[in-house]
């Protein structure tokens, strides 16, 4: 097997005043591989972000080091840092006179002179580049006329010229509404296998980050890192108990987030006709309306997934309705 592309050996890290030294974290071992995409999760306050600018090297390790390439990346130079790895921040590009083919040609800065001219080779990677983003066609457009999720893709695209074996992103999709930020997750998905790079990002999308990392970094803040494909999280229950909450619960069958919703005395059957995903929305409906589902329950709901329709049932009476609108209400009413 292949040497890993990042390693940290017994690594603290954490930050320093003038009194005291603080860890946040203790003897992190961690490895990333070629061609995998990593996303690093956990609770606010457990250092996802610390420990990101300490492997970038923006800041240092208060023990252990990090290695980019089996090199250490405390005794490189700023300039090999930079063919090493490249970073993309939160922060949202302000720029109204750029073109975006410039701002991706920067990423070409740690292989150009110091009048930074481009190569017809630096030309040629700032296209494709452009092209793997989706951006062919925007290289003369100014980057004050992208929408957030182009700003976004341009910026990936200059990592990328960047030509570094790793990729480290904090929170790419903080700025970005749903679409864009699906595009963005399945995108640096797909980049990780077409580039072989080591591509690692903080992300809070949860959800997202399970359908498409190949390996999840769990932060907490007392216990450390959990290293592992999502699926095994899950399995091994170590993904449930980080993210246990009072006001939601993570649901293992279907890998969604469930508010939990303040029960009430009504009680509920639930009967399905045919196959469908009408039952799931309806228990859904109930759940959130109040009531609790039981087998043993005197009054029932039947889904008829072949009629597109539901039954109500209580005290010998029923009620046939053509929506989840119209059956919570006559639940109500009776």
């Amino acid at each position: 097997m292949p040497d890993a592309i990042i390693q940290t050996h017994d690594l603290t890290i954490g930050y320093v005043t003038r009194k005291a030294t603080y860890p946040v974290q203790i003897r992190l071992s961690l490895e990333v591989f070629q061609g995998e995409m990593v996303c690093l999760i956990g609770p606010n306050g457990c250092g996802k972000s610390t420990l990101l600018r300490t492997i970038a090297g923006l800041q240092p390790p208060l023990r252990g080091e990090v290695r980019i390439d089996n090199l250490p990346l405390g005794k490189q130079s700023i300039s090999d840092k930079a063919r090493l790895l490249s970073l993309v921040l939160t922060d949202r590009v302000e720029v109204s006179n750029l073109t975006v083919f410039n701002l991706v040609a920067m990423g070409r800065n740690p292989y150009t002179d110091w009048l930074g001219k481009l190569t017809d080779h630096d030309k040629q990677l700032v296209n494709t580049a452009l092209s793997q983003v989706h951006l062919e066609g925007y290289a003369d457009h100014f980057i004050n006329e992208l929408s957030d999720g182009e700003r976004q893709r341009a910026m990936i695209a200059k990592a990328l010229v960047q030509d570094t074996p790793v990729i480290l992103l904090d929170e790419p999709t903080a700025h970005l509404d749903i679409n864009n930020r699906v595009e963005v997750m399945m995108l640096l998905h797909e980049l990780a296998r077409q580039t072989n790079k080591a591509i690692v990002l903080s992300t809070h999308e949860l959800d997202l980050a399970l359908q498409t990392a190949d390996k999840l970094w769990l932060m907490t803040p007392k216990h450390g890192i959990a290293v592992g494909t999502p699926e095994d999280l899950i399995l091994t229950n170590r993904f449930q108990k980080v993210f246990a909450n009072n006001s939601y619960r993570f649901d293992p069958s279907t890998g969604n987030f469930m508010v939990k919703h303040a029960e009430t005395p009504r009680v509920v059957s639930l009967k399905t006709i045919g196959t469908g995903y009408r039952a799931y929305w309806t228990e859904r409906a109930l759940v959130r309306n109040g009531y609790k589902i039981s087998p043993d329950a005197t009054d029932f709901v039947t889904v008829d997934e072949t009629t597109d329709s539901w039954l109500f049932s209580k005290d010998g009476k029923e009620y046939v309705c053509s929506s989840l609108q119209e059956l919570l209400a006559k639940m109500e009413l009776n």
